[in-house]
């Protein structure tokens, strides 16, 4: 594998094809299938990928047109992906959670003259907005949808009609346009996911994308060393960190890409296909980390004193000041607790890589010392998405989001903001100068994100910009380092933290369900969430879990009272996006008058 084969090349399309054209009958994508694994090879899916491109130019479809697709992770979508892009058009990923409205934004807002959906589940709510706007002239069904979805004022296709034809012609129509693609090129609109309001339309280019894959690609090959890579993909392919991490980088890699069958098979698929690299966000580590100790624990006390060995000794090492004796120790967790636990990861894993949102550096710390290695990255939509990534030939430093990616050039602003440049930066916002003139300055994109360079060159992020708490005497409060701490509590699943221009922070916490119905049985109580929020002694203990938080906090930063949320945040009730992240207006409009409440008492 060599390096200059991502930044030589003219376009993402063209690399697709010199891979396809090497591997061949290797295979590519995995799906499971009647409970078995099944493959798609290189030249397969190239064949696929001609065939519909060339189906779409003769629906009559142009260079530069826009293609929505709607579905879920599956074979299909790469196949899709790279057809749009191969027939000169450009892709708009969507979110299988988006709802009718929503689809009618990305419509109107793209101009998208056709759709690509994946079953009739999602056609449900994306066929009326194809009605609405009235721009849609083609919509592609990858499964059958039922009769009364065929027809209206548009132009319905099966997805397996289109990929009858000639290959070879197909092939040879695909990479004669592919010579005329340049790295300046539209490939994509990808939208962001609406944390602070309607989401934006960013126009990443294909050297955004292959500039973002050779500095990703680095990292795996000069830190860890190529070799068969296998990702196993889960994370939704409409976000732009699995689309360049856990699509387009296997690609440039020659790897397979297996797609999980559901988040709650995870572990079980992980154990079968063997990934070597796993793209994740926080919330993922989170949930596992709490799934792995109460798995340990129940093993007995002896595993449940490895385990508190292992985070000790990896505690220790990560403050630089191991004790006398921890080398033995992690010789013996080498032997012991590190390999069971690697076991059910698959085994061959190289990295866990986190990106999406902020990872606490204790949650980082905790897999470290199990023994599995976690790089935090960071990035934005807007520059590929990733900036930088801890790398462990730079020295792995969980509070850090380590070193910029090679060729990407970082500056912190006078107001800490931090700034970056390099072809990995998006060429704007599709249809929204206003709102591009607002973040990008003489080729600098302005990220929103306050931070800083540690001495070593690896970016500190402190807090969004715009997320940034100010309260009533002019101190800046971090609310996801407070948020961040409170759910590694286990008492606690999820948590929004308040107070700007008020005199303290107050917080909206969703008690954790297990240890809810826990709670309930040991002291006799209902289990319902509205019996138990109005439990004093229930409230006691939440108090508790909170008052261990503010133990390790500034005067400032303590929460001083807190509120029940109703319900768990989540992307179906429009309170976290679809990447997992909290979407605190919607948060502040449903629960506003509850915390503003908090500081009345």
């Amino acid at each position: 594998m060599d390096l200059s084969d991502f930044e030589n090349a003219g376009n993402f399309i063209s690399l697709f094809l010199a891979r396809a054209d090497a591997l061949g009958d290797k295979p590519m994508l995995w799906t499971k299938q009647d409970g078995a694994w099944r493959a798609i090879s290189w030249k397969e899916a190239a064949r696929r990928v001609c065939l519909m491109a060339e189906a779409l130019r003769r629906m009559g479809l142009q260079p530069g047109d826009r293609v929505m697709i709607v579905s879920e992770n599956r074979p299909e979508w790469c196949i899709a992906d790279l057809a749009i892009m191969a027939a000169g058009c450009v892709t708009v990923p969507t979110y299988t959670t988006n709802t009718t409205r929503d689809h009618v934004h990305i419509l109107e807002n793209s101009g998208a003259r056709a759709v690509i959906v994946s079953t009739a589940k999602l056609a449900r709510a994306l066929l009326p907005a194809v009605l609405q706007t009235d721009l849609c002239q083609h919509v592609i069904a990858i499964e059958p949808l039922p009769p009364p979805a065929q027809s209206g004022g548009f132009i319905s296709h099966a997805w397996q009609a289109l990929l009858a034809g000639d290959a070879p012609a197909a092939q040879l129509a695909v990479r004669a346009r592919a010579a005329g693609m340049r790295r300046e090129d539209l490939a994509c609109i990808i939208y962001t996911s609406g944390t602070g309001g309607a989401p934006r339309g960013v126009r990443q280019h294909h050297g955004m994308i292959l500039a973002n894959m050779a500095g990703c690609a680095r990292i795996i090959l000069e830190d860890f060393g190529w070799e068969d890579e296998v990702f196993l993909s889960f994370l939704p392919l409409s976000h732009a960190y699995e689309h360049t991490g856990g699509q387009c980088l296997p690609i440039g890699l020659g790897g397979q890409i297996y797609y999980a069958e559901a988040l709650d098979k995870l572990a079980a698929n992980m154990e079968e296909v063997h990934p070597t690299i796993m793209v994740v966000v926080p919330r993922l580590f989170e949930v596992l980390r709490t799934r792995i100790v109460k798995q340990i624990g129940k093993q007995g006390r002896l595993p449940a004193l490895l385990m508190d060995c292992a985070i000790a000794t990896g505690s220790r090492a990560a403050r630089g000041h191991p004790r006398f004796g921890d080398w033995a120790l992690g010789k013996l967790l080498d032997h012991t607790l590190r390999p069971r636990i690697r076991a059910r990861f698959g085994g061959r894993l190289k990295a866990l890589v986190s990106g999406g949102a902020p990872l606490n550096p204790g949650l980082g710390g905790f897999f470290q010392s199990i023994g599995l290695t976690l790089l935090q990255g960071y990035g934005q939509t807007e520059a590929g998405p990733v900036i930088s990534c801890n790398r462990p030939g730079a020295g792995i430093k969980m509070d850090t989001v380590g070193p910029p990616l090679h060729g990407v050039e970082v500056r912190i602003a006078d107001d800490g903001e931090i700034l970056v440049r390099g072809e990995l930066v998006m060429h704007g916002y599709w249809a929204n100068e206003a709102a591009t003139r607002a973040v990008l300055h003489d080729g600098w994109l302005h990220t929103g994100d306050i931070g800083h360079l540690d001495a070593n060159g690896r970016i500190v992020i402190t807090d969004r910009k715009k997320d940034m708490i100010v309260n009533d005497k002019g101190d800046n409060v971090s609310p996801q380092k407070i948020e961040s701490l409170l759910t590694l509590q286990p008492e606690i699943a999820q948590a929004m933290v308040v107070g700007d221009r008020r005199p303290y922070i107050v917080g909206l916490i969703v008690p954790d369900r297990e240890w809810s119905e826990e709670w309930a049985r040991a002291n006799g109580q209902p289990a319902d969430t509205a019996s138990l929020g109005a439990a004093s002694e229930y409230r006691a203990a939440i108090r508790a879990a909170v008052d261990r938080v503010n133990a390790d906090l500034s005067v400032i930063e303590k929460v001083r009272q807190f509120a029940f949320a109703d319900e768990p945040f989540s992307i179906e009730n429009e309170e976290m996006t679809p990447s997992l992240k909290v979407r605190r207006h919607k948060l502040k409009e449903r629960y506003g008058e509850r915390l503003d409440a908090l500081y009345k008492g």
